[in-house]
């Protein structure tokens, strides 16, 4: 039994409207209850008791078929009789309340089925198979899946295991969510009765994860509702503040908003464009947060103009004359059409200002949009029905798996206990913005605002994403800790090596429950290898840059493979005669450092002390600083020999086993390496300095293509400046 039904002999509290929000007319379910009471309704009629049901039902859906409503009231009626509600209502009044809740929303028959029937199995003898008898597997899905488990079966684990159960459940048909919403919402509405510890308790849980799902679901009109009765239990006397402000609001005369809407209608009608100009006043948390962010609040503060078209031509043709005929806040539009939010919300927002100052904010849709705006996706009926021939409509008639839930099913499934999943839920929902980033297939991934190329990684890839060595972002080397914007173009780079393995930094980057646990169970499976983080090693593990079996000692050393050839270790690079020949009898040769100059490059010389002559590349940085000090140039030009000597600098992110790719790439193209130098890793990157031993200058290009095509290395340049080797 449900904390909500009590035995008739328990004592009943005298009222239970206390914090009863008094906005609009609530059915008297008191009286609903004692005609739920009357007694059997013919076989062939409608019970009394269900008429506002059958009603608000037939005003979205006229020719829907009734039986099974009938049918389910009769059943639930019979099995909840006797049971009654803490406040003293007959407890049937409940089901009866979230399922008009969903038919004011337009949800379609099997829903409002369900709901009548959502308590009968875990509050009565009914059982699941006899709903399914009775009803269809549909409805037998839905009810199981809103029914909660036995606190005696998981003891203190029973509500977030409830939820993860129902989560699962609308991974397969979101409408036992909408009925979860209902529900939650008709509870609060008479949370008055319990404890004001109880109290606190599910309304934080309602903050936490019931309204966050609501604003995904886009059921808009169930979020505002649940908001202002959780502001109403947490934070009472900011809740009374704010009501005080509306009351004093509307015993103003004056309404600055019903004169702009006015003269929006003359506009519009002006303009010949037919639309429906409403005022939509600010729920309390609403005008709660307008306050803190504005300060003192004016009349047009308290709402906004919603202005209802027939067509979405109709919605920019209204942005435009309200735009030329009045002065627009231009930093206030959006447009929600064009880029419909991840909830399914569409509408032009903008904001004009009034002669006085004020502003006057305005929302523009067509009559479909403001339907999926107030009732998300129990608007758009049953998703197992038959798609429409509209192809557009047809792909938005199936809500069953949205991107974020797709999204928290895969990582509900991989996290390794309640607290875990329970905590990570709360930290997922509480990302207020969705954004959209696009791979390069034309692909989509649907993240949280915030999320970072690790999380665009897990996203992608799953578990597949320890191997992922870097990004690019619309087109730009990135690293994984990049934060992502709405419309970003991410080219995720994975490597090939099946050894890859995350780094324990990505956690401090990683902004999904996907990406965090899945990187925290790879660390937790290997904990010494997940000191590795793209070139140090841990104590006594063999290192990722190991190279033919020679061991890295730490993130900065250098490492020299014994089976590649070497020059003597004496001959420093830029330290040699070069192949050059210069036009000063008598001087030596040195190949400048700073650019380290090659056959066939351009180059030119200066003389410096000793009778030596540098050589450097024309468009090394060192020449003009030489031509400014007044340093005469010498002419130079390369000699016969095609021997020479460069160095090259590698940039990568790092690997496991990278340098050893790298050394086996550049002895393949015949090269010797004089020396190496791997600097630590920063941000995932390493970075590679290599001087290198050419038998002929005409294979650097075709060396440098080999080194850039080694997984993990996004570019090869020369040499710029003088470079530090170890041997």
């Amino acid at each position: 039994m449900s904390a909500e039904a009590t035995n008739p002999a328990d004592p009943a509290p005298a009222t239970a409207g206390g914090h009863r929000r008094k906005s609009r007319a609530r059915l008297d379910l008191r009286r609903l209850g004692r005609a739920a009471l009357l007694g059997p309704a013919t076989r062939d009629r409608l019970p009394d008791a269900i008429g506002h049901v059958v009603e608000a039902h037939r005003a979205h859906h006229p020719d829907a078929d009734l039986e099974p409503l009938r049918r389910a009231y009769l059943l639930a009626e019979s099995s909840h009789r006797g049971q009654m509600r803490k406040s003293g209502e007959p407890y049937i009044t409940h089901p009866l309340a979230v399922t008009l809740i969903l038919a004011e929303l337009g949800a379609e028959t099997t829903t409002l089925t369900a709901s009548l029937l959502h308590d009968t199995v875990e509050d009565t003898d009914v059982t699941l198979e006899q709903v399914r008898e009775e009803f269809g597997e549909e409805v037998r899905y839905l009810v199981d899946g809103v029914t909660k488990l036995e606190k005696v079966d998981y003891g203190a684990a029973a509500e977030p295991e409830t939820f993860r159960k129902m989560l699962v459940a609308a991974g397969n048909d979101v409408r036992v969510m909408s009925i979860k919403l209902a529900d939650r919402l008709h509870n609060m509405r008479t949370l008055g009765v319990m404890r004001r510890e109880k109290q606190e308790r599910i309304a934080r849980v309602t903050r936490d994860v019931l309204i966050p799902l609501a604003e995904r679901l886009g059921v808009q009109a169930l979020k505002t509702e649940l908001e202002d009765l959780v502001f109403a239990v947490l934070h009472p006397e900011e809740y009374e503040h704010t009501r005080e402000l509306i009351a004093e609001n509307a015993a103003h005369g004056d309404d600055p908003l019903a004169e702009t809407a006015d003269q929006v209608r003359t506009v519009l009608r002006e303009a010949g464009i037919p639309a429906e100009v409403l005022i939509r006043p600010r729920h309390f948390v609403s005008v709660h947060r307008v306050s803190r962010k504005r300060g003192r609040l004016r009349g047009a503060d308290f709402g906004r103009l919603l202005v209802l078209v027939n067509e979405d031509a109709d919605c920019y043709a209204v942005l435009g004359e309200l735009h030329t005929c009045m002065t627009p806040v231009v930093s206030e539009f959006k447009d929600f059409i064009a880029v419909p939010k991840f909830n399914l919300y569409q509408s032009l927002h903008t904001a004009v200002t009034r002669e006085d100052g004020e502003v006057a904010e305005v929302l523009i849709r067509t009559h479909q949009m403001h339907k999926v705006a107030e009732a998300g996706v129990i608007a758009l009926g049953n998703p197992y029905a038959p798609a429409s021939d509209d192809p557009a409509d047809g792909e938005r008639a199936d809500p069953t798996r949205p991107g974020w839930l797709s999204r928290l099913l895969q990582w509900q499934q991989a996290a390794p206990d309640t607290d875990t999943f329970w905590s990570s839920l709360r930290e997922d929902l509480a990302q207020d913005r969705e954004i959209t980033v696009f791979r390069p297939d034309g692909g989509a991934l649907g993240l949280p605002e915030g999320a970072s190329c690790v999380d665009a990684a897990y996203a992608q890839y799953g578990e597949d994403a320890h191997a992922c060595i870097g990004a690019r972002v619309n087109g730009r080397l990135a690293t994984l800790s990049t934060v992502l914007k709405d419309g970003d173009t991410v080219q995720l780079l994975m490597g090939q090596d099946p050894a890859s393995e995350p780094s324990r930094e990505w956690l401090e980057h990683a902004h999904t429950p996907a990406a965090r646990i899945a990187i925290q169970r790879w660390l937790a499976a290997h904990p010494v290898s997940a000191e590795t983080v793209g070139g140090a090693s841990a104590p006594g593990a063999r290192g990722p840059l190991d190279v033919a079996g020679a061991h890295t000692t730490g993130p900065g050393t250098a490492a020299r493979p014994p089976a590649l050839p070497a020059r003597p270790t004496t001959d420093m690079p830029g330290a040699r005669d070069a192949n050059a020949v210069v036009d000063l009898p008598g001087a030596s040769v040195r190949l400048a450092g700073c650019c380290t100059p090659v056959p066939p490059d351009e180059v030119t010389g200066f003389a410096v002390r000793g009778g030596v002559v540098t050589v450097h590349r024309v468009e090394c940085a060192g020449v003009e600083r030489m031509k400014n000090d007044g340093r005469e140039e010498v002419g130079v030009r390369w000699g016969d020999t095609t021997e020479c000597r460069v160095t090259l600098v590698a940039e990568s992110f790092g690997r496991p086993h990278l340098l050893a790719d790298l050394t086996e790439a550049i002895a393949l193209e015949g090269v010797a390496i004089v020396s190496a130098t791997v600097e630590p890793p920063s941000q995932q990157r390493v970075r590679h300095t290599y001087t290198l031993q050419l038998p002929d200058a005409s294979h650097l290009p075709s060396l440098m293509r080999a080194m850039r095509n080694v997984p993990g290395v996004y570019d090869v340049s020369r040499a710029q400046h003088p470079a530090t080797t170890v041997h």
